[in-house]
């Protein structure tokens, strides 16, 4: 694409209703509100109802960001979901989210980088935009972790909660738009965090059930050692290889992973002078979702300013660490 490149056009986000206090879930685990408020900085969290899966919050999300892109849903031309939490092993999520937007025109699929998830889509469809720049992607993150968790497990129950965010992503006249991205799995720490059933290698049945095999587990501390070890360096890798300085970036958007490890990312990766935006004190980690929804706040309330550098970062199970530097248009297409 001479004189462009591919940029976010737009945003939308959308979080159940339900609101989940640290003194319900506490109760459940065995700890205290405060306890957990000190060792995550969340204080609440949102809970899909029974009736709502990963695709109605991805289809609400996605409604959001065509209306602020200004589009009709059959102006999309490839939907991207990102999610770990799929509705079922199949139809793929994107199927029907694409129904219920009556995106009928769109080439869908999804994509499963876990919390990195976003970050990935909006690669791919960089990429495709770069093959067709008169395109237009949707690309949704969303995660219903709510139904995953052992919620007497005081090393998970804390930390996530349900949430969907979308961009539209086409082309954009240079300098705007997305100036490169950096995206790495680390496959040997795989088991840092998994489900372990419901998939080919132990399909779903009585015993794993019982033994809780279905359950999202995570390897609380190597996770973070993982984070504070792999992502600093990518950060630095992928803003020096765009002739920029970390000194450049105006808003970093990080993984809402925990309030407490991203303090100390943001030290860790010498980010202490740009605007770190969090929503993660309020809505918990919502997995691939988490990124999305926080740029989607940040976007709507007019923080991020006409030509700023937004640097977002994802990392989560793989392990996968993606991070995608930004000049914000600032105005929808």
């Amino acid at each position: 694409m001479p004189n462009h490149t591919a940029a976010i056009l737009a945003t939308g986000s959308y979080v159940p209703k339900e609101e989940v206090s640290n003194e319900e879930v506490a109760a459940r685990c065995g700890v205290t509100a405060d306890w957990i408020e000190t060792k995550t900085e969340i204080r609440t969290r949102r809970y899909a109802p029974p009736h709502q899966a990963t695709s109605d919050l991805a289809a609400r999300a996605g409604a959001e960001a065509l209306k602020a892109a200004g589009l009709e849903p059959t102006a999309v031309d490839y939907l991207i979901v990102s999610t770990s939490t799929a509705d079922s092993p199949q139809p793929p999520t994107s199927a029907l989210v694409q129904h219920a937007l009556g995106a009928y025109g769109a080439a869908c699929f999804d994509v499963n980088a876990v919390c990195s998830g976003f970050v990935y889509g909006l690669e791919l469809a960089r990429g495709l935009i770069a093959l067709r720049p008169g395109a237009r992607a949707l690309v949704i993150a969303a995660d219903v972790y709510s139904r995953i968790l052992d919620l007497s497990d005081r090393r998970t129950a804390p930390l996530f909660g349900d949430g969907a965010g979308a961009a539209v992503v086409g082309a954009a006249e240079q300098p705007y738009g997305i100036l490169d991205t950096d995206l790495a799995t680390s496959g040997g720490a795989h088991h840092l965090i998994r489900v372990e059933a419901g998939g080919s290698r132990l399909p779903a049945s009585g015993q794993t059930v019982a033994e809780g095999g279905h359950y999202f587990r995570m390897e609380g501390r190597a996770v973070r050692a993982f984070v504070n070890e792999h992502v600093p360096p990518a950060l630095g890798r992928l803003v020096e290889g765009t002739g920029l300085a970390l000194a450049d970036i105006d808003h970093f958007i990080p993984h809402q992973a925990n309030g407490v490890m991203m303090r100390e990312l943001v030290e860790a990766s010498g980010l202490t002078h740009a605007t770190v935006h969090r929503t993660v004190e309020r809505y918990g980690n919502t997995g691939s979702a988490s990124i999305a929804v926080t740029l989607d706040e940040a976007n709507r309330s007019g923080r991020l300013g006409h030509g700023d550098l937004v640097l977002l970062a994802g990392f989560g199970g793989g392990m996968a660490v993606g991070s995608t530097l930004l000049r914000w248009q600032g105005e929808a297409a």
